[in-house]
């Protein structure tokens, strides 16, 4: 199955993620299929870089967001509850 979910980088205690589509089954920074956006919570506010078109394609095809991507879509309105 394929989820949407974060992918840490960035340095040691100064967090970033990227939005990516991965297989579920993938390590948490492996590989993955594509890239969908940014999500940097150090800054105030966070910082919340989303690509909707590409996003709402991997949803159309199934793939499933996790928790925190969910919260983060939805605060960014890119899909509804």
């Amino acid at each position: 199955m394929v989820k949407i979910r974060l992918q840490r980088f960035g340095a040691h205690k100064a967090p970033r993620y990227r939005i990516v589509a991965a297989d579920s089954r993938a390590p948490r920074d492996g590989k993955f299929l594509e890239i969908l956006g940014t999500y940097n919570p150090t800054t105030e506010p966070a910082t919340v870089t989303l690509d909707a078109e590409k996003i709402n394609a991997w949803l159309s095809k199934g793939a499933q967001p996790t928790i925190t991507v969910k919260n983060i879509l939805i605060a960014n309105k890119v899909i509804t509850k």
